[in-house]
């Protein structure tokens, strides 16, 4: 836990200060963990109207120069062949000895000579020195981090809020355009319109400069009262991610943790010539994972948390839960393991929680079906 005092905090930070946030230490920022409404309000308000985040602590880089485009390609695991510029990408930094997840990260496919990545707070630092140390002359990567504001707006009224003030909406899943608010206080800078999320509901986020972070997170709570609009913490992101089953860098996927075994094999291009860990994921590949990540649901009222023990049997241990929580969708616990690939979904399983053995059933995520892709 780092010291309060050395914590980076969010250019929205007096806002959250003003609704009465509860703050908790995240990947190096102080950032509002839930406001007075609650977690579950703020999870039900994503799932059946519109919540607004701060995810200011997401981390910006930006690789850029000739051949920029193609640097990427080559070292992160997705292939950005499949997609043209103006969309986004889900993809993967591996290390190239183990195939170990060094993080997960969005890629933002501006043109060949400029990518926008995205990559989870913690883990910035460690992406933007690896791809530092090998690119090609010509090719420049650079931290962003502490330059950009993000706001996630998720929810099935997403698009009514964003419409209101004036930002484009409709644009197809993983695809992001730029835009310009009227008014002074928006200094005539961009925003930059994604429609992508960590919620599995429809949405948009939005990275937009410190700047005009404060009157845009302004104009979208103002614009949302009609619809609801709730402003959410990191609280309710875990809990709405967990019901779709998004794995958590650091929990669920790690330097221990490979794709094949995160359930994130779909972010690899397989048939490309190279990326960071091609030879030993695919061996893996070809070999079947001893383990996978799974959802567990439980049978009674037993709600998970990370650590607790999953066992077959009283005797046989199997994992520990990485991600744990009660869902407020299905009102019941449910959670995440690295389970072995020998049991099967369907499968019933005991966890520990608190010295009670309480019995789950093994599943494939999500555990709910939600608009994300609707167009």
């Amino acid at each position: 836990m780092s010291d309060a005092s050395s914590l980076l905090t969010s250019p929205l930070h007096d806002r959250h200060v003003a609704l009465g946030a509860k703050f908790s230490e995240f990947g190096g920022w102080s950032m509002p963990l839930e406001y007075a409404t609650g977690v579950v309000k703020e999870h039900t308000a994503v799932r059946e109207a519109v919540g607004i985040f701060d995810v200011s602590h997401l981390g910006k880089a930006m690789v850029t120069g000739p051949g920029a485009a193609a640097y990427v390609n080559a070292t992160l695991s997705n292939d950005l062949a499949r997609i043209e510029p103006g969309k986004a990408q889900y993809t993967l930094c591996c290390d190239e000895a183990t195939g170990g997840i060094v993080d997960d990260l969005i890629a933002y496919y501006q043109d060949d000579e400029h990518i926008l990545l995205v990559p989870n707070a913690a883990n910035t630092a460690e992406v933007v020195r690896r791809l530092q140390a090998t690119a090609p002359e010509g090719v420049r990567v650079s931290d962003h981090h502490e330059e950009y504001a993000v706001l996630a707006v998720q929810g099935t009224k997403s698009d009514e809020v964003l419409d209101k003030v004036g930002l484009p909406t409709g644009h197809d899943y993983m695809s992001f355009v730029e835009a310009k608010l009227a008014g002074d206080e928006f200094q005539g800078l961009g925003v930059v319109v994604c429609r992508t999320g960590y919620t599995g509901e429809r949405g948009y986020e939005l990275i937009a400069k410190n700047e005009i972070a404060g009157a845009l997170w302004d104009a979208l709570t103002e614009a949302g009262a009609e619809f609801g609009i709730t402003a959410c913490g990191l609280g309710a992101r875990d809990t709405l991610r967990t019901e779709m089953g998004y794995p958590l860098h650091g929990q669920d996927i790690s330097l221990d943790v490979t794709p094949n075994q995160g359930r994130v094999g779909w972010a690899v291009g397989w048939k490309k010539d190279a990326f960071w860990g091609r030879d030993v994921l695919l061996a893996e590949r070809e070999k079947g994972a001893a383990r996978q990540l799974r959802g567990l649901i439980a049978v009674g009222r037993g709600i998970p948390r990370p650590g607790m023990s999953v066992r077959l049997t009283a005797d046989v241990p199997l994992c520990e839960v990485t991600s744990g929580t009660f869902s407020p969708t299905l009102k019941k616990g449910i959670g995440l393991a690295l389970v072995p690939t020998f049991v099967e979904n369907g499968a019933e399983v005991a966890v520990d929680v608190r010295g009670r053995r309480e019995v789950f059933t093994v599943v494939k995520p999500p555990f709910v079906d939600t608009s994300v892709r609707e167009s």
